[in-house]
């Protein structure tokens, strides 16, 4: 652990140290060259976590916070600077006002393949396709991790989970749960490579979730609302819905993942209904 932090105040909103925070709305549009940022204490803590994927390369604090955020600030290492200012100047960095007084710059790096457990053992995957909802895509992310998914597929039109809002509606789950992109054919071909039973999930599904045998390793297809996935995509693989009351057919799709996700786990041979370990969920707990 690194000694005490020794904040580097910052009363200059254009100071170039911390240039990577500045017009945080017009980055978001543009891209931040390998970056990424995280705002909120949830999702610095976790960013600061031993479970995170990702390095954090500056944080920026307003001042009543770093005391409050000791703990997590004694596990950076001492390479990483902690820069703190008034919320004034936080707000004029990034172009809006900043109420929560934590924000921090993380570095995205390679991304390695999605690496599953071998068969038998249990794996659960669910691929995004054509998800364009920052929302939907952190909600889906926190849903994969409290349902113990073994990792998230991305098509390229999927938008990114490292934008920030992406991260802060995932409680932190997109800087943890591994991802990787690729199309919706090179999905297929992964879920045969790794002996996963690909389901298109869809209020046109033929199956019903609930009446669905075992599927210990499964990878489970979800498409943006309104057009859903393809005809062509399910056409050739299974494809399931959740029945609805008369006169209503669809569902937020991350409420619906949400669900989904929730019944396939609950399927794998170790979960049942006790108390859950390893890749299976563990008990919801309410978080804002």
């Amino acid at each position: 652990m690194r000694p005490p932090v020794t904040p580097i105040p910052i009363d200059d909103p254009a100071d170039p140290r911390i240039a990577a925070y500045a017009a945080m709305r017009e980055r978001d549009l543009v891209g931040r060259e390998g970056r990424f940022i995280v705002e909120g204490e949830v999702t610095l803590r976790v960013l600061l976590s031993g479970a995170a994927r990702f390095a954090p390369e500056s944080l920026l604090l307003s001042h009543e916070r770093v005391a409050p955020l000791s703990d997590a600030l004694a596990a950076l290492p001492g390479s990483v600077p902690v820069y703190t200012a008034s919320k004034a100047v936080m707000s004029a960095i990034a172009g809006f006002p900043i109420h929560r007084g934590v924000m921090a710059v993380g570095v995205r790096g390679a991304e390695p393949p999605l690496a599953l457990p071998p068969p038998p053992a249990p794996a659960l995957v669910a691929g995004l396709v054509g998800l364009t909802n920052h929302d939907n895509v952190g909600g889906l992310f926190r849903n994969a991790a409290a349902f113990g998914a073994d990792g998230v597929l991305l098509d390229p039109a999927t938008c990114d989970p490292l934008y920030r809002k992406a991260i802060r509606v995932s409680a932190g789950a997109a800087l943890t749960v591994p991802f990787a992109r690729l199309d919706a054919e090179a999905m297929l071909g992964f879920a045969h490579a790794n002996a996963l039973v690909p389901l298109a999930f869809s209020p046109r599904g033929d199956d019903v979730l609930a009446e669905l045998p075992p599927l210990p390793r499964t990878l489970l297809l979800l498409g943006t609302e309104g057009p859903g996935l393809s005809h062509g995509l399910m056409a050739r693989i299974r494809t399931v819905r959740i029945p609805m009351a008369a006169g209503f057919d669809s569902l937020n799709v991350a409420t619906a993942g949400a669900l989904a996700l929730h019944h396939l786990a609950m399927q794998r041979p170790s979960c049942g209904h006790a108390t859950i370990r390893g890749n299976c969920p563990a008990p919801a707990a309410g978080r804002d």
